[in-house]
């Protein structure tokens, strides 16, 4: 009967569960309990008294499994199963007794301990490689700022004698340019800046194609870093640009028929109203029956800039000096909604086709297309007779390499001072056009497509020394100021008003605008300049007014002054026979000179353009001659 009562007891509850998973998690104290009990069971008991001892064993223990809700199984379990348990909990003791040398210990604990120290393990292992690939790394920007050294002379010797390496040419470029940006830490020991500076140039020269003036030029302008963008912007085309005529269409209906016909476009950018970029095209932009009926012209957007700089009203006299093959006359007269009067000049006579057939083109009807050289408008139009003058100069076009990459090796010092002389005599002439009481107007825009400072900031600082006019903003949000100071040049503070565009920088055309507002007609500037120093500073304004109105006398600047040497002579033979003037007669004698040259009477500039004139007409008749000689032949 207690036989049956414990049986009954143990089948209502559920300690053999408990002592399985008990025994499943524990594995410092049972192992030798259960040894114990199950040695003695095994020869002097039997089942059920096993199973007491087991109970016994389990009341006294004090930890309870994760696993306590699973005892919810039914009671109603056979004494069959026990056994099973038995023999399940005897093969457990015989793993444990196996794993029993281990000294992580068995079961989860061990488990759970082995994983965290491999988990510790592998974020150490990779802080150590964190650590090493630093290192390595810092390691290798020494071994490369200490690898470059600047080529010996007989490297250079033994380079030049061989084609060009261009890989090892753009290699040294880069290190050259990577040690002048951290100049202090990286440079060779013993090295200047200069002479890398000079090995950098020379680099670029033959990796490029620039020649030596040229990117001479560049390298004084520019910061190394911005140089090499600069370089590489040349190196690339501009978008393609087109402008709406708006006296034939407006710009949203004209991006609707081309999107029609394939064209991929959008808006040139917010500062322009009449813009268009273009993408992608799957017809010729420069052949659409929209082209043909004079709906767009293709324009660079820097030729947007001195028009919409000039900002010309309507009713207003205009002279553009310089205006083939057409795009900014064209645009000023769609400002100025064909009303007013455009004088498009142009010199040269080839250029004159291009330039009617665009304004017919566009539908422009307020223009006079003249041909003269820009220096002698002042006399063919006449002085303070018109509003507004464009000059876009002719230049060096040392911003357009994009276009015309042959600029890199064909300009020099030379032509630069070429080109800064006659735009000097262009501006000096459309600053004589204006009217500077003209009520609406009194303004001059000056262009070029030359990044030159001799070109650009030195002519208008020249200008500002000849004439009263005085630099006013351009009227565009953007762009770069121009220099005030470049190397040992000083010019006007007013100059910052001026502006460059760079196709690094604004994605187009390298350009100079500068706007010039007229104070008075007066040919002197009334207001001084202190400490400003130029190239043209030492000559006198005297000089530069009588070359003015006899442009001949220009060309002989030496004979000039012989002539003036002689002339001294001879007022000094003219003294008294005995050849003793006193210290007060002197002063009388040089007044008496410097009258009678005053006194000189120099030709009228009626008959200046008479003359003139007269020789062009000789030409033409002689040209007129020699193609009827040869097509009689």
């Amino acid at each position: 009967m207690a036989a049956n009562k414990n049986k009954g007891v143990k089948s209502k509850n559920p300690p053999p569960k408990k002592k399985q998973r008990s025994h499943l998690f524990d594995g410092k104290k049972r192992p030798i309990k259960k040894d114990e009990v199950f040695d003695d069971v095994s020869d002097d008991h039997s089942e059920e008294e096993q199973l007491e001892a087991a109970d016994d064993l389990l009341d006294g223990d004090e930890e309870v499994s994760d696993f306590g809700d699973a005892s919810d199984i039914s009671d109603d379990e056979d004494e069959d199963d026990t056994p099973l348990a038995d023999d399940f909990l005897q093969g457990g003791d015989d793993d444990e007794e196996r794993d029993s040398g281990s000294t992580s210990g068995s079961g989860s604990d061990s488990d759970e301990s082995d994983i965290e120290e491999k988990s510790r393990a592998i974020d150490e292992q990779r802080a150590r490689e964190e650590e090493d690939a630093q290192a390595e790394m810092q390691m290798n920007i020494k071994e490369e700022s200490d690898e470059f050294r600047l080529p010996t002379k007989e490297e250079l010797e033994a380079e030049q004698q061989r084609p060009p390496d261009l890989a090892n040419l753009q290699m040294r470029i880069k290190d050259i340019v990577r040690v002048l940006a951290n100049f202090k830490e990286l440079r060779q020991e013993g090295a200047t800046r200069k002479e890398y500076i000079d090995q950098l140039k020379m680099d670029l020269g033959s990796y490029y194609g620039y020649n030596e003036f040229l990117i001479g030029v560049l390298v004084d302008m520019f910061p190394v870093v911005e140089l090499m963008e600069l370089i590489e912007a040349f190196e690339k085309p501009r978008p393609t640009c087109i402008r709406t005529n708006t006296l034939r269409t407006r710009r949203r209906d004209l991006a609707d028929i081309l999107s029609k016909r394939g064209v991929e476009l959008d808006q040139l950018s917010k500062w322009s109203k009449v813009g268009l970029v273009v993408y992608n095209s799957h017809v010729p932009i420069g052949a659409t029956p929209e082209y043909l009926a004079g709906f767009y012209y293709i324009q660079g957007a820097s030729s947007f800039l001195p028009v919409m700089a000039l900002a010309p009203q309507e009713k207003e006299r205009v002279v553009d000096m310089a205006a083939a093959p057409g795009g900014k006359t064209t645009y000023v007269a769609a400002l100025m909604k064909n009303s007013g009067l455009i004088f498009a000049n142009e010199i040269r006579e080839a250029r004159l086709r291009s330039l009617t057939s665009n304004l017919h083109r566009m539908g422009v009807t307020n223009t006079i297309v003249c041909n003269y050289d820009g220096r002698e408008l002042p006399k063919v139009l006449g002085q303070n007779s018109v509003d507004r003058v464009l000059l876009d100069a002719p230049c060096s076009g040392t911003g357009v390499i994009t276009k015309d990459p042959s600029v890199k090796t064909s300009k020099s010092l030379d032509d630069i001072q070429k080109c800064a002389h006659l735009q000097k005599q262009l501006i000096l002439a459309a600053i004589d056009m204006v009217d500077a009481n003209s009520k609406s107007g009194g303004y001059i825009v000056y262009s070029t497509c030359s990044m030159m400072v001799p070109e650009n900031e030195a002519v208008i600082d020249y200008a500002l020394k000849r004439r009263d006019v005085k630099v006013v903003p351009c009227g565009l949000d953007f762009g770069c100021p121009g220099y005030i100071r470049f190397r040992e040049h000083r010019f006007h503070t007013s100059l910052e008003n001026t502006r460059r565009f760079y196709p690094h920088v604004h994605n187009m055309d390298g350009f100079f605008v500068a706007k010039l507002k007229k104070m008075s007609n007066a040919k002197k500037n009334p207001i001084g300049f202190d400490g400003s120093e130029t190239v043209e500073q030492t000559q006198g304004p005297k000089e530069i007014h009588s070359d003015e109105d006899n442009v001949e006398e220009l060309e002989q600047p030496i004979k000039k002054q012989s002539l003036k040497g002689k002339k001294k002579s001879l007022n000094k033979n003219g003294l008294p026979a005995n050849g003793k003037v006193e210290r007060g007669e002197i002063g009388t004698v040089e007044s008496l000179a410097t009258s009678k040259k005053r006194k000189r009477k120099f030709p009228s500039k009626e008959e200046i353009s008479k003359v003139r004139e007269e020789k062009r007409k000789a030409m033409r008749e002689k040209k007129k001659e020699a193609r009827e000689d040869k097509t009689r032949k």
